[in-house]
């Protein structure tokens, strides 16, 4: 598993070593016993968690530098791509933010288990982005799997400081998803930057990177509380 992890990363021009491969399978053996006890992914055998979960999160490295970035991981589950980013990036500075207690406690113990350091935020996205310790204090706000583009939009831009960045990680058929989000990007201090696609070896699994610089600070008015957001999309 060690030599597969090393491997396939490799295959990504994402170097890791045996101490980060080893942090993988670690995580990925949590992952699976919390999974028998809560639902946190559908996705379970050895090499399938490997691709579709950590390769998966860790594409956008290849796309920007997050060396010593602030990142905040919004709505991130069961810590994806937040924590493989960390752990191929070390020195990201990571926040994880996640509405349920029970997913933070899972990632409380992954990141105790493998050495990761990590601020957990338990909160609503639409709440947490008016905080005034975390709006616009971020370089990075990442989610991967959240919600559409211009639902998304309200929810991660907030958190990203001028000349920072947002960056959804998206299946392969967002076109129509990115062009119905234009107005809520550019009404919340955004601009869409670079639309990557990508694909992960061995599969035919193909997804795309969504790149959003802020360009301005996103209006006190936003984000929303969440019915309004549900009924009255950007």
């Amino acid at each position: 598993m060690e030599n597969f992890l090393i491997n396939y990363f490799n295959k990504l021009n994402i170097n890791i070593d045996n101490n980060k491969a080893c942090q993988f399978i670690k995580y990925k053996n949590i992952l699976v016993e919390w999974n028998k006890i809560m639902n946190l992914t559908g996705i379970t055998e050895d090499r399938e968690v490997v691709i579709k979960h950590f390769a998966d999160s860790v594409l956008p490295l290849n796309i920007m530098d997050f060396k010593n970035k602030s990142v905040i991981d919004v709505g991130t589950g069961a810590g994806f791509p937040g924590l493989p980013l960390k752990i191929a990036e070390p020195s990201i500075k990571l926040t994880l933010l996640d509405s349920l207690t029970k997913r933070l406690n899972f990632l409380g113990e992954v990141c105790q288990n493998i050495n990761i350091n990590a601020q957990f935020i338990h909160g609503r996205a639409e709440d947490m982005g008016n905080d005034i310790n975390l709006r616009e204090k971020f370089d990075i706000a990442v989610s991967r799997a959240v919600a559409p583009l211009n639902i998304l939009a309200e929810f991660d831009l907030p958190f990203v400081k001028e000349g920072g960045y947002m960056i959804a990680l998206k299946g392969p058929l967002v076109y129509d998803e990115i062009k119905n989000a234009e107005n809520a990007i550019n009404e919340l201090g955004g601009k869409t930057e670079r639309i990557e696609e990508v694909s992960l070896p061995e599969t035919d699994l193909k997804h795309t990177i969504i790149i959003i610089k802020k360009i301005n600070p996103t209006p006190n008015k936003y984000p929303r509380r969440a019915k309004k957001i549900e009924r009255n999309p950007l």
